[in-house]
């Protein structure tokens, strides 16, 4: 199969090259699916800049946002058939017998083994190896470009609704990073929760589009501004009641100051190895609670494709590139750029 590997993190372009190697043979409780789309990831970026490097295993092919065809079965897989339509968690393996696994909180699990990292076993690729728990059937009117970006772009925002942030029908909520693949899909689903969505994006083009997504206003501000002072205003100077920050430390004081007495915050992205500093009694004279989100469980993608269902929420996709342009592809999300997911696809 041809497939894009990762040598050497850091090293700039050069790092990412396409290859040949032997198609991936399932042990008997993997899939092989033939990739149609993957989703490229800010996760991706930080991996090949060597920015990322807890878990990170090179040489690896990267992509965790996969969807695809079953062409292969393990023969201890039951519950799929050769030709299925399929999307992934971000994960190749989970043990299963945890108590985060037994309680549906399989991304804590230790040995889970997240797609892309190591094993030259990535979306990246024309085929792609996962242990059947990690993988769910998409519904016959979900196309996979769509679905590709369930697990990531979308599943990952959901959890952090639901089940983090438990936004309710009142809640005043930010988003930070909201044109980005993430914010632009977390956008939709806090308004979807009965949220007063306030989308904070660096780029005036996006705006209308944030708009028409649900976004009730948009405050537009560079890359390095502070745009405290405009949230407050639109709460009427109390801040939001949750905050779904898709962009970390580049934006962490404004998005300090944007948190209301009583605030959640709800860390989901970081887009530099940049660290921060700042006074715990910051959070805690305001009451602020400080959480985070990460990852997706295979329950949440089951709906995460339930929602992408006519009627439910829309996958906002940029375009798609071969596997040869994989660095291009990358260039573009750290450019910030794309409005939604950009997409890899083997097959363009």
């Amino acid at each position: 199969m041809r497939a894009v590997v990762l040598r050497e993190p850091g090293s700039g372009p050069s790092a990412l090259v396409c290859e040949t190697m032997p198609d991936p043979v399932p042990s008997p409780r993997q899939v092989v699916i033939q990739v149609a789309y993957c989703g490229v990831c800010s996760h991706d970026v930080a991996v090949c800049a060597g920015i990322l490097r807890a878990g990170i295993v090179p040489p690896c092919i990267p992509g965790h946002e996969i969807a695809g065809t079953i062409v292969a079965l393990g023969n201890a897989v039951f519950e799929f058939a050769v030709g299925d339509r399929v999307a992934t968690t971000q994960r190749e393996h989970v043990c299963g017998q945890c108590r985060f696994c037994r309680s549906g909180r399989e991304p804590l699990c230790a040995e889970q083994v997240f797609l892309g990292d190591t094993r030259l076993n990535g979306g990246y690729a024309e085929f792609v190896a996962v242990e059947a728990d990690n993988v769910v059937p998409v519904p016959d009117d979900v196309p996979l470009d769509a679905a590709a970006i369930a697990a990531c772009a979308i599943g990952t925002m959901l959890h952090a609704v639901r089940a983090v942030g438990r936004i309710a029908p009142g809640d005043t909520v930010l988003v930070t990073g909201a044109g980005g693949g993430l914010g632009i899909h977390g956008v939709q689903l806090a308004k979807r929760a009965g949220g007063w969505v306030v989308a904070q994006t660096t780029s005036p083009e996006k705006a209308a589009t944030l708009r028409g997504l649900g976004a009730d206003a948009v405050v537009i501000a560079a890359r390095d501004g502070d745009f405290s002072a405009e949230v407050k205003a639109l709460t009427d100077g109390e801040g939001v009641d949750c905050m779904l920050d898709t962009v970390g430390t580049p934006v962490f004081t404004p998005a300090r100051r944007c948190l209301a007495r009583g605030g959640r915050w709800l860390l989901i992205g970081q887009l530099t190895g940049d660290f921060v500093r700042f006074t715990p009694a910051q959070l805690i004279l305001k009451g602020i609670s400080m959480l985070s989100a990460t990852s997706t469980t295979r329950e949440e993608l089951r709906l995460s494709l339930q929602l992408l269902r006519p009627g439910g929420i829309r996958a906002m996709l940029g375009p798609s590139f071969a596997l040869a342009r994989a660095e291009e592809a990358l260039a573009l999300v750290r450019s910030g750029a794309a409005a939604g997911r950009v997409l890899v696809s083997p097959g363009a």
